[in-house]
């Protein structure tokens, strides 16, 4: 699946699409996708001219996004939804048993490996690593990812009975540790 493919299926776009193409899927089972690192992406931009590589890490945030953004694509494979404000909504739910190997740098290309460990309705279960040249940088224990309908999501914040808009916990929490 190329890169056309992969924006077909999730909403990411510049500069936090993370992944690059999709060697392999195997719907319900398994799927290998390659992410390549850049010295040109914009979380380098602020680096001096003689930065070392141990300054040109690619972050570790960005590199479970990555991972993520591929069980992504396994996750949404049935039902296709770039358009976060209607349909299905993929929603992050938590991750366990995360181990980083070596640090990954511009010029590397990631190999990421997302297996489905288990499903429940609308809720999925991925483990799996990243690799590169065929070296484990990162393992995943357990990534939980659950599907939920925009319409419940959207607007949520502003309805009666529903949480208070992100200003209003703001000040509540504000005050709270006045």
């Amino acid at each position: 699946m190329s890169i056309s493919g992969i924006k077909q299926v999730l909403p990411h776009r510049y500069p936090m699409l993370l992944v690059d193409r999709v060697d392999e899927l195997v719907p319900g089972e398994r799927l290998t996708a390659r992410k390549a690192v850049t010295a040109n992406e914009p979380w380098y931009q602020d680096l001096p001219a003689d930065a070392t590589d141990e300054q040109h890490h690619y972050p570790s945030a960005l590199l479970i996004e990555s991972w993520c953004q591929a069980a992504g694509v396994l996750a949404a494979w049935k039902n296709p939804n770039p358009d976060v404000l209607a349909g299905q909504v993929m929603l992050f739910g938590s991750i366990s048993e995360v181990v980083f190997r070596r640090p990954v740098l511009p010029g590397d290309v990631l190999e990421h490996r997302v297996r489905l460990f288990r499903e429940l309705s609308d809720t999925v279960i991925f483990e799996g690593e990243a690799l590169v040249d065929g070296e484990t940088v990162l393992e995943v224990g357990r990534v939980v990812m659950a599907m939920r309908p925009a319409s419940e999501l959207v607007g949520a914040a502003g309805d009666a009975g529903g949480s208070p808009a992100p200003r209003e916990r703001a000040d509540r929490v504000t005050a709270s540790t006045e």
